[in-house]
């Protein structure tokens, strides 16, 4: 079971950290298209490359900002809940939040499928297959998924998740 927990651990921080990647690629392509812009020369696709990016710091961002308890939650009321109350309501959400976002990983693979079967290219200068950045959303949605049915899961056996809370949330807005 350890090995298990440090492979979903290690998945979810994989996730953050080629989120991270996404956003350094960013700054570099604004970086390249102002010096482009500077010099008279044009670099064609790089705010859409910048947007595909932001879609997949996105996508991979979100299991590991639950991971590390960085996901909005409403501690106020689970707080007016006694323990019981507690579990079933963060028992209700986990199951209502893996079930939306396999729902959204199914469509996301559907897409893909679409974009494949109709050869789907970008509309900007790139003409960039569509599948590739709409895997990294998929991959994004799958981990998140993971993410969500590993705490049910974990909720419903051992009566904790394993989300460790954010600072900002003990503190109770002290």
């Amino acid at each position: 079971m350890r090995m298990l927990r440090r492979t979903l651990d290690g998945l979810y921080l994989g996730a953050g950290v080629l989120a991270a990647g996404c956003l350094i690629a960013i700054l570099i392509l604004v970086v390249l298209q102002m010096l482009a812009r500077w010099t008279g020369e044009v670099f064609p696709g790089a705010p859409d490359y910048a947007g595909y990016a932001m879609a997949g710091a996105s996508f991979l961002a979100f299991a590991h900002a639950l991971d590390r308890g960085a996901h909005i939650r409403v501690s106020i009321v689970l707080q007016l809940l006694g323990p019981r109350g507690q579990r079933w309501l963060e028992t209700w959400c986990f199951a209502i939040g893996s079930a939306v976002a396999w729902y959204v990983a199914y469509f996301s693979w559907r897409m893909i499928g679409f974009s494949l079967k109709f050869n789907d290219i970008s509309q900007g200068q790139d003409a960039t297959p569509l599948w590739i950045p709409q895997s990294v959303m998929l991959i994004g949605a799958v981990i998140l998924a993971i993410a969500l049915t590993d705490n049910l899961v974990q909720l419903i056996f051992t009566g904790r998740h394993a989300i460790t809370r954010d600072l900002a949330d003990q503190s109770r807005g002290e």
